[in-house]
């Protein structure tokens, strides 16, 4: 369970995937992240869907979606119903002002992690001009993320 959505929960997928059941490499985890990203809707759900189906077909699945929502799911309406009494309350209003760096190491922890796999299979030249074009486009030029994200999908499957 993680708090914050989809993108709080991918360092912990990961964790799962790939370093504790060792079920697909860094490198097929980032494919797997990059096409969820590409793709409207939930994050996690949609990493956990093809993921269990790449383990156990249409079953696993279904299993590791419904995994994947159902404890969210509960504890939110749970949390909800108690955070609504006490939505004044100071405390829960600093509740959020701890939630956001923590989400935020994170998030670096992954991006630290996909930028030490991509220097170890195409260059530290390549990803270092990689990185620096896709943060030009995003930062200065405005472009979405997605696209950035598909431009690198197609980059990598026509040169790498």
């Amino acid at each position: 369970m993680g708090y914050g959505g989809g993108p709080a929960t991918i360092p912990l997928i990961e964790k799962e995937v790939v370093k504790n059941q060792q079920w697909m490499s860094t490198e097929e985890f980032s494919h797997v992240l990059g096409l969820s990203n590409a793709l409207p809707g939930p994050i996690a759900t949609k990493m956990a869907g093809y993921i269990g189906y790449s383990e156990a077909g249409i079953l696993g699945s279904f299993i590791s979606v419904f995994a994947t929502i159902m404890p969210s799911l509960v504890l939110m309406m749970v949390l909800l119903s108690i955070l609504n009494k006490f939505k004044d309350s100071p405390r829960v209003k600093r509740l959020s002002t701890f939630v956001l760096p923590t989400i935020a190491v994170l998030m670096a922890q992954l991006a630290f992690g996909f930028t030490e796999t991509a220097i170890l299979d195409n260059g530290a030249m390549l990803s270092v001009i990689c990185i620096a074009i896709a943060f030009t486009l995003m930062e200065y030029v405005k472009i979405s993320p997605i696209l950035c994200i598909v431009a690198g999908l197609i980059l990598g499957g026509l040169f790498l």
